[in-house]
């Protein structure tokens, strides 16, 4: 059984369908991408996961149960959402210290977490005074005071600087190879990249597409090659005379999807083009999820 499963999702808000008949599963010891445009319907989805909006149909689980139903749930499901709000009067350790006796967690439990997520140096200073990013990590320890088994995170880099982004990364593979199922939303395609195993993708609601990452991104079929040259539209119509398909990528370089450079270059050199680069690349997440999501914006 998955550890996050979702079922025929929906939510409607007025004539807004927020989520349409949304299913996907997220996996223990993986980290899963949720990405989408703007107003996709990620943050509703989670709400409605958390049990913090109620579905007008479908359901999320984890393990088999709805979250109003987990005992001690704090002990199964950590989440930071990005509305995130702390009492701004409270230290960062009191903060945690309120939080770890409502869960019923020990209260050794919060120095624990204050230095996983590297805030002990400021933890008897106020929120108030905390930065975004320190605020960020603050939400973060809140989420593993019950040393959970799932973590869901909506958008955990806002407010992080680059080594803080790189911090995150590593935290989410840590606990992935803890056994743990992380399910983090976010718009740094980049960074989901570098940090995923499985990746789930919707736009206006829907689903379209999950699974592993480098089935999304197309397997063997992301390969390209980009090519550039001072007789730039003379080359794309060799390419194209050849059944190649051509994208233009800049002033002068072109990008031939499902060519090598071998190929690239014996029709260059057939026709006398000369060539200043020839080189593979590969199908980005950036050009997966526009595609995916082309149709719906």
């Amino acid at each position: 059984m998955a550890a996050i499963e979702i079922r025929a999702l929906s939510r409607r808000f007025g004539s807004v369908q927020a989520v349409r008949d949304l299913t996907f599963e997220v996996n223990a010891g993986r980290v899963t991408g949720f990405i989408g445009p703007n107003g996709a319907g990620k943050s509703t989805t989670l709400r409605m996961l958390l049990g913090l909006v109620h579905p007008d149909s479908g359901e999320g689980t984890f393990g088999g149960r709805p979250y109003a139903e987990l005992d001690r749930p704090s002990t199964h499901v950590g989440a930071v959402l990005e509305e995130a709000s702390f009492h701004p009067g409270r230290s960062g350790r009191n903060h945690l210290r309120v939080l770890a006796a409502a869960g019923d967690h020990p209260d050794s439990r919060v120095d624990e977490v204050l230095e996983l997520v590297e805030l002990s140096g400021a933890a008897r200073r106020r929120v108030k005074g905390y930065s975004m990013g320190m605020r960020q990590r603050l939400a973060i320890a809140a989420a593993l005071l019950g040393d959970p088994e799932v973590l869901i995170l909506d958008e955990p880099t806002n407010g992080l600087d680059p080594p803080g982004i790189r911090w995150i990364r590593e935290l989410l593979r840590a606990e992935a190879a803890r056994g743990r199922a992380v399910l983090v939303s976010s718009h740094l395609l980049s960074e989901v990249a570098q940090s995923v195993d499985d990746i789930v993708v919707i736009s206006g609601g829907a689903l379209r597409a999950s699974g592993p990452l480098e089935e999304v991104l197309g397997g063997d079929d992301r390969s390209a090659t980009r090519v550039r040259s001072l007789e730039t539209e003379r080359l794309a119509a060799v390419l194209g005379d050849s059944g190649r398909i051509v994208e233009h990528q800049g002033a002068d370089a072109l990008v031939v999807p499902g060519a090598t450079p071998d190929e690239v270059g014996r029709l260059a050199a057939r026709e006398g083009i000369a060539l200043r680069e020839l080189v593979a690349t590969s199908r980005s997440l950036e050009d997966a999820f526009l595609d995916l999501t082309a149709e719906a914006a």
